[in-house]
């Protein structure tokens, strides 16, 4: 690994996305301190070298490399890079946004780091405000960050965002926009390189840009490890994996493939003529399944939580078919509106046990409830960067089922 280049490594946070991003970077910095001192081991015994010596050594080189960054910093040991660019965001009272860098950036591998679905109060014009953003006003924070770094000098520019904005919108129905693919290629016409995200809504937004390249990062690996922790569970005969509708039913099929378990189905027929207005009023009209459940523990799996709706519903009917405990993994817990609450009705009534949900989206609320497990899937992201800027594959990060089969196998 060449450390030389972490100087070329830059990663700027919208207002939105801090919170996320600090985390990436205490991943990365414990990532490449890990790697530092085994490279400083293993060459101190080829060499038969003092290990602080090989470590001198070493920091000379990226001294001599890079001065004006590693001024004033230890010489036997790892010098960690900070990482973060430090930038200012201004709201102006008419609701305009506007970003500046603050350091160079010149010909640095930038990273823009943005959670579009985070409605808790972001901080401007230095920390005197905070306001809450809604998903477009979030959008038009990223274009403007990312017009900055461009306007800045940066080399490549990578958009980290967990949620993918609109990727809900990507078919053609009728005379309404594909939407989900027009945002990717404002991105792309501002310069954007790469969108690193996380279970995008559907498959077809990948093959909607020039050049841009888009990495679909996949948390199934950190929910099942959640899953093997419950003390209250067991993996047994009684297992059985359920896909909520049949647009998830790649996703669950992964999953029943990894746990070894049977996998059943949920068909929902929808009255079209009414219009889904939150959790309790959808329009869901008759759901059948495939498959046994009574007395079994059921998982299901899918990508996106709203309004929670259909979740709900699909529980109930599982619960009236007579299953037993019912857990939920969602990669994209968005818990729009007043989804909480409607949970929270839900989980006394007794028709689920728990939900497994990524910090893809920040929360608060929904941390402090009982029934909500939190999967930090920052390090996924740390790991993917670090990879990205020094030219490694991603495969193992994007097909985990190598790792997923090696959990198992420890356990």
């Amino acid at each position: 690994m060449n450390y030389s280049s972490l100087t070329n490594l830059a990663l700027v946070a919208c207002p939105g996305g801090e919170v996320f991003a600090d985390e990436v970077i205490l991943h990365l910095q414990e990532g490449y301190l890990h790697n530092f001192e085994l490279m400083a081991s293993e060459l101190a015994a080829r060499y038969n070298l003092d290990a602080h010596t090989v470590a001198a050594r070493i920091n000379f080189i990226n001294d001599v490399l890079s001065p004006i960054q590693y001024v004033n910093r230890k010489i036997d040991g790892f010098q960690t890079p900070q990482f973060k660019t430090a930038a200012r965001f201004s709201l102006f009272s008419n609701g305009e946004v506007k970003a500046e860098i603050l350091e160079s950036i010149r010909g640095k591998d930038t990273y823009i780091v943005q959670d579009v679905e985070n409605h808790y109060p972001v901080p401007f014009n230095e920390g005197k405000t905070r306001q809450v953003l809604s998903v477009n006003d979030h959008l038009m924070t990223t274009l403007v960050t990312v017009d900055a770094v461009r306007q800045a000098g940066a080399g490549q520019v990578t958009l980290v965002m967990p949620l993918y904005p609109y990727s809900r919108q990507h078919k053609k129905k009728g005379r309404e926009g594909l939407t989900a693919s027009r945002v990717g290629k404002i991105l792309e016409s501002l310069g954007v390189n790469r969108i690193i995200t996380l279970d995008i809504h559907s498959r077809e937004i990948v093959n909607a840009f020039n050049c841009l390249r888009l990495e679909n990062l996949h948390a199934s690996y950190q929910i099942i490890r959640s899953l093997a922790r419950l003390p209250e569970l067991v993996l047994n005969e009684d297992f059985v994996v359920v896909s909520p509708d049949t647009g998830a039913v790649d996703r669950n099929k992964f999953y029943a493939t990894a746990l070894k378990k049977p996998l059943a189905l949920l068909y929902k027929e929808r009255d079209y003529s009414r219009v889904s207005k939150d959790a309790l009023e959808n329009n869901i009209s008759e759901i059948k399944l495939l498959g046994n459940v009574k007395g079994k523990t059921v998982f299901m799996a899918d990508d996106m939580l709203g309004t929670g709706g259909t979740l709900l519903k699909a529980m109930q009917f599982l619960k009236d078919q007579g299953a037993g405990k019912v857990i939920a993994a969602i990669s994209l817990p968005l818990f729009s509106g007043d989804a909480i609450s409607y949970f929270d009705a839900a989980y006394k009534a007794g028709l689920f046990y728990r939900i497994i949900g990524t910090n893809a989206v920040y929360h608060e609320a929904v941390l402090q409830r009982e029934w909500y497990i939190n999967v930090n899937i920052t390090k996924l992201f740390a790991q993917t960067i670090c990879r990205l800027h020094q030219g490694l594959s991603l495969s193992s990060l994007l097909d985990n089922r190598d790792v997923i089969v090696k959990l198992f196998a420890e356990t």
